[in-house]
């Protein structure tokens, strides 16, 4: 592990520049940050996934039935893997050298998704972003991680070096992850996925 900080704050930021692991100083309006704070938003957001299942747990109330069993274990598990390769896409990012997330981790990701993706009703209606709280987080999750991934293209067609192609191919099949998340964790005896529907907008003509 590296310096422990023993100061929070260091004043060397007081001018809009932030370090980097090289020594650098890099203005904080630079897209690369935008990339860096979109995924720590993301890591944040899946935290508080995170906290919304284990509520869910020790209370024991409206767990989806698919979370009643050793699914319930690897689903957490697979939280925990995701917040420490955000984690490391993070590192990459601060230190172009470093390599964090690989073709495995994204090959682990496909697999989880079409796990999750076998056990569910086929798809043929839109679904609107809302449900119970833990669904509805995972929504939240899935699209601050789809902009973050239109963050991560810009800057990639900007300075291709500034992240790897593994990094932004995650990020990219981390948002369907938590599509089909959202639809593994909706339970149909408490809070079905709530479908759009042209009706509801008939009365307003």
């Amino acid at each position: 592990m590296g310096n422990r900080l023993s100061k929070i704050y260091t004043r060397t930021g007081d001018d809009g520049s932030t370090g980097m692991a090289d020594g650098s100083r890099v203005s904080k309006a630079d897209a690369l940050f935008n990339v860096m704070g979109d995924i720590d938003e993301l890591n944040s957001h899946i935290g508080l996934v995170r906290a919304h299942l284990t509520h869910l747990i020790i209370t024991r109330q409206s767990l989806p039935e698919r979370l009643k069993t050793q699914e319930n274990t690897d689903f957490s598990q697979a939280l925990i893997i995701i917040q420490h390769l955000l984690f490391n896409i993070g590192g990459e990012l601060a230190m172009p050298e470093y390599e964090g997330v690989t073709s495995t981790h994204i090959e682990w990701l496909e697999q989880q998704i079409d796990a999750m993706n076998s056990s569910l009703p086929a798809l043929k209606d839109f679904i609107l972003p809302t449900g119970s709280l833990l669904v509805s987080q995972l929504h939240v999750a899935r699209t601050v991680c789809r902009r973050a991934e239109r963050q991560a293209v810009a800057l990639q067609q900007e300075r291709t070096q500034a992240i790897r192609s593994p990094a932004l191919t995650f990020i990219n099949r981390l948002s369907d992850w938590l599509f089909v998340a959202a639809r593994f964790c909706t339970d149909p005896e408490h809070i079905s996925e709530v479908l759009w529907d042209s009706k509801v907008l008939q009365n307003l003509k």
